[in-house]
């Protein structure tokens, strides 16, 4: 009887250990698969973390780059705005200059005292300044000749691209004839549209209160006052076209609207301005004839018109231009060869001449002419 109590007790104890057993066992696979659920969570928990933090480098990125194209892109508007000032306050500087060089005709001519600025009207041109050259041509309506297409060709053509780059061509219209001007504002546009569009020629007219009264000659029956009175004007039509040109180059080369310019003129002109050695030169002659290829200093434009403004009723500008050699180089009572050779450094002649008149019809209505340049 006791040994069946015995085993009675061993059986209930190993089915209670068996129990607690399965009992530890599934408590350990709840706990297992618990923990095997967390370190999934912990891992995906991670990979949003580092998805995030990826999205977030990413954005930061973006944010950066798009702050940076805002600095650049702030930083070229505030250079466009500044270098927009700068061109503006450059080109009203420069009108400036040029009204400030207009100025000096209202000490000759009271009728322009009245104007508040003087300044002619500017067909085609871009305000070009701050170049080596400006080549100053004055045309007038010659009837039915005209040699200022060929002069611009062989001017224009004869100049190397860097050379053209580095100067100014101005034609001036000295002619209030509107089918004339028209013509001529016609004929540039479409043969040297190019040249224009670049700023390198320019077309200008002289407005007709520049002039004092003049007029009358053309009804005048008298010739040689006819004569007088196209000379008188050929003067200051020079004088308007050297103050127009005196801000925009450093030197100033006056040429005339029936010439033709040699090969590579342009070239041998600044050579030969760079191999002289003295800077006291008055003027250079690269032709002979008249006031063709006369070279001056821009700076000293305005003390040469302000002579032929004193004396432009008195003598063509060619012999004013003579004139004012002797005023300011040779001394009282001396000998003009003597006076010549003791300043030929400044008195400087260019040979062979760079430019010769082809023009047979002159300017003044009627007259013919036949002059060359025996140097050319």
């Amino acid at each position: 009887m006791r040994a069946r109590h015995v085993n009675l007790l061993i059986t209930l104890i190993a089915v209670v250990l068996f129990s607690f057993s399965c009992f530890c066992i599934s408590r350990m696979t709840q706990t297992n698969n618990q923990l095997t659920n967390c370190r999934n969570h912990i891992l995906e928990f991670k990979e949003s973390i580092l998805r995030l933090k990826n999205k977030t480098e990413r954005n930061r990125q973006e944010l950066l780059s798009a702050f940076k194209e805002m600095k650049l892109d702030f930083t070229k508007k505030k250079r466009d705005a500044q270098n927009t000032v700068e061109k503006k306050v450059n080109a009203s500087d420069t009108n400036e200059r040029v009204f400030d060089a207009f100025e000096v005709l209202k000490f000759f001519f009271p009728h322009l005292r009245k104007v508040d600025r003087i300044y002619p009207d500017v067909i085609m041109g871009r305000g070009k300044t701050g170049v080596t050259f400006a080549l100053g041509i004055s045309t007038v309506n010659r009837g039915n000749y005209s040699y200022l297409k060929q002069t611009l060709t062989s001017v224009l053509s004869r100049m190397t691209l860097p050379e053209e780059k580095d100067s100014v061509v101005i034609v001036s219209i000295a002619d209030s004839n509107e089918n004339y001007v028209k013509s001529v504002v016609d004929m540039i546009t479409k043969k040297f549209k190019r040249q224009v569009t670049s700023g390198s020629l320019e077309v200008i007219s002289i407005p007709a209160y520049f002039y004092p009264n003049i007029s009358h000659a053309a009804r005048s029956t008298d010739n040689s006052e006819k004569l007088e009175r196209w000379r008188i004007k050929q003067v200051l039509d020079f004088c308007f076209l050297m103050l127009y040109a005196q801000p925009k180059a450093m030197y100033y080369l006056q040429l005339e609207d029936d010439i033709l310019a040699n090969k590579m003129y342009l070239t041998k002109i600044t050579d030969f301005v760079h191999s002289i050695t003295s800077n006291n030169w008055l003027y250079i002659e690269f032709s002979v004839l008249g006031f063709i290829g006369k070279l001056f200093k821009s700076e000293d434009l305005t003390d040469f018109v302000r002579f032929f403004l004193m004396f432009y009723k008195d003598k063509p500008v060619d012999l004013l231009l003579g004139d004012i050699f002797l005023v300011k180089m040779c001394t009282p009572g001396e000998a003009l060869e003597k006076c010549i050779e003791r300043n030929k450094h400044i008195l400087i002649r260019y040979k062979p001449s760079l430019f010769q008149h082809v023009g047979i019809q002159s300017s003044y209505p009627g007259r013919e002419q036949y002059f060359k340049d025996i140097y050319y």
